[in-house]
């Protein structure tokens, strides 16, 4: 099965996204994209997901790539749950009975974490990259409106480094027409906000997860140590890369990195 879907959004915006199967799939995936960037950035760990017997739900969130809504923008940290759990439906109304995982990228993985606290239990398990947690919180003048947008530098100059140590992804990057050159106030304000709550829920965090970060992750901030030591999971795996920047499954050594992802969530399938 390959086929594109569109969600609608509790305020009537359409998103954009993507379901991928094998035949007679073992569980699924979805996959959650971080900021500015788009699900299809995530097309080699998909054929990787597929191969290995995993169906593939994915959508780029609004504001972002083809999705409706303002550009890199959100007015609220439930939005980013909200509109996850649209593709979370659509994946066990497609895939019925399946075992479930959501893997999320940055802000993906501060969606996922939100989206873990909120709905504990309804997702099997999780594999968070590079992921906006419990420290990251973001420190901005409160004087400064929420639709002011700023250049995207993530990955510019020494932030370019951080962002995958490839230089051919940075260039990608830049030349990608979905990848967003600029990112709003607000978009970084609800994310600070979020972060700031899930710190003080993160004892809620009950279900099993897979924690990476590239050792250079200047982005990540430490956050995945706090998040890792606060979470009540008795079922919890924290690897870290050495010399490895943000984007650890576009890194040199990516195919090492989905084989020990995969193996990981093969070995919490049912028996």
């Amino acid at each position: 099965m390959n086929k594109e879907i569109v969600g609608t959004t509790f305020d009537g915006l359409k998103l954009m996204g993507r379901i991928d199967s094998p035949d007679n799939p073992k569980a699924v995936a979805i996959v959650v994209h971080g900021a500015v960037e788009h699900y299809g950035r995530y097309d080699y760990l998909t054929e990787k997901l597929l191969a290995a017997g995993y169906a593939v739900v994915r959508f780029d969130h609004r504001g972002h790539g083809r999705s409706e809504g303002k550009r890199a923008y959100y007015s609220d940290r439930t939005e980013i749950v909200k509109d996850t759990d649209i593709f979370v439906e659509v994946a066990m109304a497609e895939f019925p009975g399946l075992p479930t995982y959501m893997i999320g990228h940055s802000m993906g993985g501060f969606a996922s974490i939100s989206y873990a606290i909120t709905f504990p239990g309804k997702i099997g398990s999780y594999v968070l990259s590079g992921a906006t947690a419990a420290d990251n919180v973001f420190q901005i003048d409160e004087s400064i409106p929420d639709d002011t947008y700023f250049p995207n530098e993530l990955g510019a100059g020494d932030a370019g480094a951080r962002l995958c140590s490839d230089p051919a992804v940075i260039e990608a990057y830049y030349a990608d027409p979905l990848v967003g050159k600029e990112m709003s106030i607000g978009l970084t304000r609800v994310i600070g906000q979020g972060v700031a709550w899930i710190k003080e829920n993160i004892n809620v965090f009950s279900d099993p997860v897979l924690v990476m970060n590239g050792g250079n992750d200047v982005m990540a901030m430490g956050g995945y140590s706090t998040f890792f030591d606060g979470i009540s999971s008795t079922d919890k795996s924290l690897c870290v890369f050495a010399g490895l920047g943000h984007e650890i499954f576009n890194e040199f050594i990516k195919d090492r990195i989905i084989r020990d992802t995969i193996e990981w969530m093969d070995d919490r399938l049912p028996a």
